[in-house]
């Protein structure tokens, strides 16, 4: 759930007014092609704080699309296959530094914590409580009571063997923890796809298909893969078994696949559907380029047809050509293209999720529309929801019935009620990201629709119940102070995935949902308010950090840990028992989020933790000297300052840091500027900093660092990875005055993502800069460097490839790499997305340490006495370990 606060700014060429300003009128904002907006402030006439509009974080996510792509696809917008599999087999041959990684972030995180309520800007208080990471698919087992699978969005594969309660991982190993689906196939095996597929901002690319023989009991290694590498650096949306005609069908993002059941381990995929490529049907425009031809969004075996009968739907979300709905009749081999009759319009087909009932007599149809996509841009629009449709004859023809639209949603009791918010963000804002449909097993009526909240009908789509909102504020029944608050529990965290039903013998039968907050259940039975939240154990660890910063407790207590994530806010994991100020600030041992929305970098004090700096998106710094702690029940109290320097070219999530050497006495930020800051843990506004450096107009730092006042930048600028030309360069301060570095010819045209200063060298002309993307050497041409480690010793006049050979075993990985860090032994070790490899010497690398799960490495940091290393993951929370 994001921030939609009073402590938003205008973005893109728009100063910051400051937090009182922007309290007392609405922010105007630009972003990803969408029309001002207005964002959530006080009410200049009562003082009181409003929010307005649930599902405004829409914009956003478009934006943080971009965030996320550039780094990885820049310059030329798409990863070849067998990049990403020749990548971990060279990992695998490579040494191993001695250690092991544990694991951080184990308790239990609660966002609704009640001394954690910044009422400008935190969600806290809300009513989605716990929170993990984003759950992307979910499975139960049939014949196993209690055992459910939850696959994360970056973060594996989890089991509950007691209906939720407490959850495994049994998939950290796997080279991919990316999850798309998760299918119990018909003889109890659990297939699971990597790879998700909601085409947003932070889904990694898969390494194929698994299958766990024994999953009750089993975990998922590589020997567990099934077929080859054909669905290798793809997104997998839907695995469906036809049990009938004795195949698996997978719905990726380079089309419909197909393969015998019965098959061996290695038997090959099968390309089934691609109307592009004029597979499985000819005669298809495509109408778009190869970046987003045949994607598979859904597919689904119609009950009571024998096997036969087969529906896809083929589309990209902004529209073209072959955007559709595919059937066949003969399981797979041969398709048509549907031709919907009644309410579905065939040319405004999109994103589409479809769910049958039990025994095939009726057809549900959850559709996004590019048109309504398209026209968002500027109009004022913000619902992308086509309809959801119902085909009560449950063929793909039709006729088609609408049962729902965005309008009649937001009035069954959703917190996004057009009259109570103004126009706007209605249900389906993003339908092309958060979409999914679902029939209870026993009832055709009775359907449950997932957007950015959670809807039920019990009248095969005649009426309407909002019954997981997005939140409680601006409800009438919703108030600050914890007495008088009236409102009931049906609310979870926003943005749902994922749907699964449970009809275990003896017990009553279940729905099982997973969003960006984790997951939910409660009786299919259930007609009043509630839900059981299956992340209150702390067990379903699938937190997806941007940053990790740590700091010690003034009372001695130990560290506080700090980290930005994936729309739960900014965590704070406090020693159980720490005190500061008199106040105890975690007697129950569990993280709490003193600032709401997305995180991003993250700054904190290492002689006293509970003085940091937190980022929104847009380099919007929010400073707290108190742990953001509220003593009053009702957060009434003022503890988090904005101290945004309103830069109108910083990128969604923008690099700020202290000194190295005076953290207390200097502060650096990028945007299209270099910004300086002297008063530090004494800033009170945007104000106290100071213009450095102008990067250039269109340019935005993608990493700053500075080390005795000596500061680094690195800038990309276009930052597009497919329609623009791409530009990146590094700019500093060192010799006295700021100027542009000259960078050679082999290096990298791609993002460079992380600058460290070697502590060695007190001058700060020795850096080491690394650099994203795979290398891409079939697009770069002849004479490119592919090395993803860069340094110089002489201030950026000459550049060293430090990579190594990338034939010998010690040489650094071809895989995006994040972030850099040297420690206070003089060990270079760098962060990247299959993990965290260490150097003593240059182009000589190893693995650091054993026991990290796969998840991509983001951030790196030391602990205050730099005896440890935290490095922040996107899908498997915080870990650390001994400094190399």
């Amino acid at each position: 759930m994001r921030d939609y606060s009073a402590r938003r700014r205008p973005r893109r060429g728009a100063e910051s007014r400051g937090r009182t300003a922007l309290a007392a009128a609405a922010a105007a904002l630009l972003i990803a092609g969408t029309g001002p907006i207005a964002a959530f402030g006080v009410d200049s006439d009562s003082g009181s704080s409003r929010h307005h509009e649930a599902g405004e974080e829409s914009h956003e996510l478009m934006e943080s699309i971009d965030a996320f792509d550039e780094p990885r696809l820049s310059p030329g917008g798409r990863i070849a296959p067998g990049a990403y599999a020749d990548a971990w087999a060279h990992i695998k041959n490579m040494p191993v530094k001695s250690g092991s990684w544990s694991e951080v972030t184990t308790s239990p995180y609660n966002e609704d914590a009640l001394h954690y309520r910044d009422r400008s800007a935190s969600n806290s208080g809300g009513g989605a409580g716990h929170s993990a990471g984003r759950i992307a698919a979910l499975a139960t087992d049939p014949t196993h009571r209690g055992v459910v699978y939850a696959g994360a969005a970056g973060g594996g594969v989890f089991r509950s063997t007691d209906d939720g309660s407490t959850w495994t991982p049994i998939a950290d190993r796997l080279p991919a923890l990316s999850v798309g689906a998760l299918a119990v196939a018909p003889d109890g095996s659990l297939w699971l796809a990597t790879g998700e597929a909601t085409t947003a901002s932070d889904n990694y690319l898969g390494s194929g298909v698994y299958r766990l023989a024994n999953p009750v009991t089993g975990t998922f290694s590589e020997s567990d893969k099934v077929g080859g590498t054909e669905l290798d650096s793809s997104s997998i949306h839907t695995l469906t078994f036809d049990k009938a005609a004795g195949y698996v069908f997978a719905a990726s993002s380079h089309g419909v696949f197909r393969r015998p059941m019965s098959a061996g381990q290695s038997a090959a995929w099968t390309k089934v559907l691609a109307p592009c490529a004029g597979i499985g049907i000819s005669g298809v425009g495509c109408g778009v380029d190869g970046h987003y031809a045949d994607i598979a969004n859904d597919i689904a075996v119609q009950p009571g047809s024998d096997g036969t009968r087969l529906l896809a739907n083929v589309a990209w979300r902004s529209g073209a050509d072959y955007n559709g709905f595919y059937y066949s009749d003969d399981a797979g081999t041969t398709w048509k293209r549907a031709n919907p009759t009644g309410a579905i319009n065939p040319a405004e087909i999109g994103n589409a999720a479809f769910a049958y009932a039990a025994d095939g007599s009726k057809l549900y149809v959850s559709m996004e529309s590019p048109k309504l996509l398209n026209k968002a841009t500027g109009s004022g629009v913000y619902s992308v929801l086509a309809g959801v449709y119902v085909s009560e004859s449950g063929n793909a023809d039709g006729p088609f019935k609408q049962i729902a639209t965005s309008s009649s949603l937001s009035t069954s009791g959703s917190a996004m009620k057009i009259n109570e918010i103004g126009s706007g963000y209605q249900p389906g804002s993003q339908a092309w990201y958060d979409q999914v449909v679902a029939v209870d097993p026993s009832d055709p009526n009775h359907v449950y629709l997932g957007l950015e909240e959670m809807f039920e009908s019990r009248d095969g789509g005649a009426t309407w119940k909002a019954i997981g909102r997005y939140w409680d504020f601006g409800m009438k029944c919703f108030s600050y102070d914890p007495a008088e608050n009236s409102c009931d529990g049906d609310v979870m965290h926003s943005d749902q995935h994922a749907l699964a039903f449970s009809q275990w013998k003896g017990s009553a039968p279940e729905v099982f949902v997973g969003n960006d907050g984790g997951a939910y259940a409660r009786p299919t039975t259930q007609t009043t308010t509630g839900w059981r939240n299956l992340n209150e154990s702390g067990t379903l660890r699938t937190l997806q950090y941007y940053s990790v910063r740590a700091g010690r407790m003034t009372d001695g207590s130990g560290d506080a840990v700090w980290g930005g994530l994936q729309d739960n806010g900014v965590s704070l994991l406090a020693p159980k028992g720490a005190t500061y100020q008199g106040q105890q600030l975690n007697p129950d041992g569990k993280m709490v989020s003193p600032y709401g929305g997305d995180g991003g970098d993250q700054l904190v004090n290492p002689d006293n933790g509970c003085q940091t700096v937190g980022e929104y998106v847009d380099l919007a710094l929010q400073i707290t000297n108190n742990c953001g702690y509220t003593a009053s029940d009702d957060g009434s109290e003022d503890v988090i300052t904005d101290i945004a320097p309103g830069d109108p070219g910083a990128r969604f999530t923008a690099p700020f840091s202290a000194d190295e050497t005076d953290p207390n006495g200097l502060w650096v930020a990028g945007g299209q500027y270099v910004w300086g800051n002297t008063k530090t843990w004494q800033s009170t506004s945007g104000a106290d900093w100071t213009k450095l450096y102008d990067l250039g107009a269109g340019h935005s730092a993608s990493a700053v660092v500075s080390r005795n006042h000596v500061t680094w930048a690195a800038w990309c600028g276009p930052c597009g990875s497919v329609d623009e030309t791409f530009g990146r360069g590094i700019a500093t301060n060192y010799g006295g005055t700021w100027h542009q570095v000259g960078l050679p010819a082999a290096f990298p045209n791609r993002y460079i993502s992380g600058l460290t200063i070697d502590p060695s060298d007190a001058s700060g002309k020795t850096v080491y800069a690394v650099v994203n993307g795979f290398s891409r050497h079939w697009n770069e041409g002849p004479g490119a460097g592919y090395g993803h480690v860069w340094k110089t010793a002489d201030g950026g006049k000459t550049w060293t490839d430090v990579s190594g050979d990338p034939a010998a075993s010690d040489s650094f990985p071809d895989a995006p790499a994040n972030a850099a860090l040297i420690t206070k032994a003089g060990t270079l070790v760098v962060a990247t997305d299959l993990g965290v490899f260490t150097s003593t010497s240059a182009g000589h690398w190893a693995r650091l340490g054993t026991d990290l799960p796969t998840a991509p490495a983001v951030y790196l940091s030391p602990s205050p006495d730099g005896s440890q290393v935290y490095v922040a993951t996107h899908g498997r929370g915080i870990w650390k370990t001994r400094t190399p």
